[in-house]
């Protein structure tokens, strides 16, 4: 049930959003074999504009590289996927996390309540986040397909609504 002030700040949000998305992976070496990637470039190009798509290694330097890159060329959200788990060359967390001007902590917290009824307690390794950097919203999700499809139906309607009040 959504309240009367959100309906009221949805209708007042734009729908002419651009979107970025950047994959991590050391093992996909072409979009084409990105399926995560791919999943969120076609939602977002459904329902927004896709001005930047990319696809780096698992590393800091290339990853602070592609935000700075998409936020100089007025991308309003960045979606990221992987780079989230446990494994030593998982840096996203920590990378984008050092940059959030504030953090939105719902985004993880509901992204792991919704992944515990799909795949149980796996969901716990989960670091899903999300904050503001420089009046643009990032979300980073796990890399798998099915994360990713369960991290956009959590988000990708309220897109506008998160614009609005960043840009304020």
């Amino acid at each position: 049930m959504k309240s009367e002030t959100a309906k009221e700040h949805q209708n007042e949000s734009s729908k002419e959003i651009s979107c970025g998305v950047i994959t991590l992976s050391d093992s996909r070496k072409s979009k084409k074999a990105d399926l995560s990637g791919q999943y969120m470039a076609e939602e977002i190009e459904a329902r927004y504009t896709l001005k930047s798509r990319k696809l780096i290694a698992d590393e800091k330097d290339d990853l602070l590289n592609a935000i700075e890159e998409m936020i100089s060329e007025n991308v309003d959200v960045i979606l990221t996927t992987g780079g989230t788990g446990l494994d030593t060359r998982d840096i996203t967390v920590e990378t984008v996390e050092e940059l959030f001007e504030k953090k939105l902590d719902g985004f993880g917290e509901i992204f792991r309540a919704v992944s515990y009824e799909e795949i149980g307690s796996a969901a716990l390794l989960s670091r899903a986040t999300a904050g503001i950097y420089k009046k643009t919203v990032i979300f980073s999700m796990p890399g798998s397909p099915n994360a990713v499809k369960t991290a956009l139906s959590i988000i990708i309607d309220e897109l506008p609504h998160f614009v609005h009040h960043v840009k304020k």
